[in-house]
């Protein structure tokens, strides 16, 4: 059996055979996954309306590929009260917003009823709106600061009115890539048994995949196959999101950077492994918005949101400090030839804007 015959009979592929799909052509590989999306979805494309708060740039751990941190490049250090934290959740949410997307650097001047506080004087304001945050690689840094058990921390995001994590911090789950990388963070291991711990209290979270600078095909596929395995034991993912690596104003050097071609096989690829990871994320912020609308024909059937404010992607050259009006991205996913559907954090559909 051939592979493309294996795909189109939903049989799963290995590691080899995930790296084989590499090198099918990008047209042949594009129709394999928008057939599994159009299988599960159609030709709905979610978003939903949410803000990003960074809320702190001061960071114990060096990433090379950080530009956000304000110990390397960044010389320009802040971090915010509870008080600025919530005034800033109170105006996002008056104009609509429904999910907050709280994620910091890695800040050791603030303990953690810095960071449970705010979720608490958040949750007391606003009991509906979904608080999503606290990375596996917070969550780590906290441990290893504060001698707190992984479990500890997860049990105290709960209290404090935490719904959901985002999946940041993944990076690439190779050893040897993250050492080079980000030493000292998080390991692998750990960031999937973080997920883990948190699904098994009955909770959902995100998954990411920083590609495009020093790792291969192979470390994608394995990094995709990792995923796959957690999510057969707990089925706690909601999304898988390839983040594009941004290039500027940081310490990584000698990049092979992707072309769009590239990551739009990934995102293909993507589709055909994770065939138990729902959703994929067309993350605008990385991608560009224009590689995030053609990402639809790839498998992608989500494109995050409008997200008003973004600090970390767009310090490394993201083009997503702003956001994204909402009129601009429902105007933009029709005229694409999708159906833009608003979602909650957790895919329950909540509008379905209908061609005019």
């Amino acid at each position: 059996m051939t592979l493309i015959e294996k795909v189109k009979n939903r049989e799963r592929l290995t590691q080899e055979e995930g790296e084989a799909l590499y090198e099918l052509d990008l047209f042949t590989l594009g129709e394999l996954a928008d057939e599994i999306r159009q299988e599960k979805f159609g030709k709905k494309s979610y978003f939903n309306i949410n803000r990003h708060i960074n809320p702190t740039n001061v960071c114990a751990d060096v990433c090379k590929f950080c530009a956000y941190s304000a110990t390397r490049k960044n010389p320009h250090q802040y971090t915010m009260s509870h008080e600025q934290i919530l005034e800033i959740a109170t105006n996002s949410i008056e104009k609509g917003a429904k999910e907050l997307h709280i994620v910091s650097a890695h800040n050791p001047n603030d303990g953690v009823e810095w960071y449970m506080g705010a979720f608490r004087k958040i949750r007391e304001k606003f009991p509906t709106v979904h608080i999503k945050s606290m990375t596996a690689a917070e969550i780590d840094f906290l441990h290893r600061h504060y001698g707190l058990s992984y479990e500890e921390v997860i049990d105290q995001m709960i209290a404090s009115g935490v719904d959901s994590m985002p999946g940041g911090g993944a990076e690439i789950f190779d050893e040897e890539v993250r050492e080079y990388l980000c030493k000292g963070k998080v390991t692998s291991e750990q960031w999937l048994d973080i997920h883990e711990l948190w699904h098994n209290k009955g909770k959902m979270s995100n998954a990411t995949m920083l590609f495009g600078h020093i790792e291969t095909r192979a470390h994608r596929v394995d990094h995709m196959l990792r995923l796959r395995e957690v999510q057969d034991r707990t089925g706690g993912f909601n999304a898988f999101i390839p983040l594009v690596y941004q290039k500027e104003n940081n310490y990584l050097k000698n990049c092979n950077y992707p072309t769009g071609q590239e990551v739009l096989k990934t995102y293909a690829i993507a589709r055909i492994l994770l065939d138990n990871i729902p959703n994929i994320k067309a993350y605008w912020a990385t991608s560009t918005i224009n590689l995030a609308l053609i990402a639809q024909e790839f498998g992608a059937n989500d494109l995050d949101g409008t997200i008003e404010k973004e600090a970390i992607q767009s310090a490394a050259g993201a083009a997503s400090a702003n956001g994204m009006e909402l009129e601009e991205f429902i105007a933009l996913i029709k005229n694409s030839g999708f159906t833009p559907v608003e979602r909650d954090s957790l895919y329950n559909e909540l509008k379905v804007y209908e061609k005019n």
